[in-house]
């Protein structure tokens, strides 16, 4: 029987999180799940959960919810760091304010949920933290250049922080679906209509949307994503990096096959062929 563990997520109110968190209560591990919306956490609290309202981009509350957490249950073993969203959009559109917040949440709000549980896990010389990445930490495609540039950033900010926390007891791993019907999309999409985009892009834009909600339409749901988190939480020697949808572990491998311009130009095509049909 696999002890019970103190864990933290964020970003629990739907997907992933939300997911993950259900499926660790059944196995009987003590979750904080925690988010922005916390109304729509009611059904985890009913389940055992302890829910609490945390904005990852604001540090004072980072602190707080984390100092709770420690003060309650003496420790954190596992931190799970899901929080997060997408902001479509050519790159040319998405305005400096836009892009620095997509970075304090993706990015930033990973760094202060690390930096706020790190000093525990080093004191008891023990502890996970389990970041979501994605398969756009290997590849991007157009509209997706500033999310992909935070995936890209928690890639690398992972495989640091993993071999710099080896020898003290802690686990580091990172997470890498692909494209899962969550709910991402729809957000992604309706921010992408905010922006003042030139018309010198609607071509593409139309094109690349089409292609994206077609593989939204035929992508798998979160449940492949959300064992690959509680395998991690509850391995003694977890994996480095859990690719949990088929897309995540060909699309890379095509890229690194056919060669960055070769990769660009399918892109392209996809996105020309679903104008044709429409």
């Amino acid at each position: 029987m696999t002890q019970s563990q103190v864990i933290l997520i964020t970003g629990a109110s739907d997907g992933f999180g939300h997911l993950a968190a259900e499926k660790l209560l059944a196995k009987g591990h003590v979750v904080y799940a925690t988010a922005r919306r916390v109304d729509r956490m009611r059904d985890l609290q009913q389940q055992g959960a302890q829910t609490l309202h945390l904005d990852v981009t604001d540090t004072a509350e980072v602190q707080r919810v984390v100092s709770q957490i420690i003060a309650e249950q003496g420790r954190i073993d596992v931190l799970v760091n899901n929080a997060g969203f997408g902001q479509y959009g050519v790159v040319e559109a998405v305005s400096e304010d836009q892009l620095k917040y997509q970075f304090d949440v993706n990015v930033f709000g990973m760094h202060r949920l690390q930096q706020a549980v790190l000093p525990h896990m080093r004191d008891r010389q023990s502890g996970k933290i389990i970041n979501l990445a994605s398969i756009v930490s290997h590849v991007s495609a157009p509209l997706l250049g500033w999310y992909a540039a935070t995936k890209h950033a928690i890639k690398g900010m992972t495989e640091a922080l993993r071999m710099e926390v080896r020898d003290l007891g802690i686990d580091v791993v990172a997470i890498e679906p692909g494209a899962v019907r969550t709910g991402f999309e729809a957000v992604a999409f309706a921010s992408m209509e905010t922006l003042d985009t030139p018309a010198d892009y609607d071509p593409l834009i139309e094109g690349m949307s089409n292609a994206t909600r077609n593989m939204y339409a035929s992508s798998p749901g979160p449940q492949s994503t959300a064992r690959a988190i509680v395998r991690a939480v509850q391995a003694r020697r977890p994996k480095a990096v859990y690719k949990t949808t088929p897309d995540s572990h060909i699309l890379p491998r095509l890229k690194r096959l056919i060669g960055d311009r070769r990769y660009g130009a399918l892109n392209l095509w996809m996105a020309r062929r679903t104008l044709k049909r429409s």
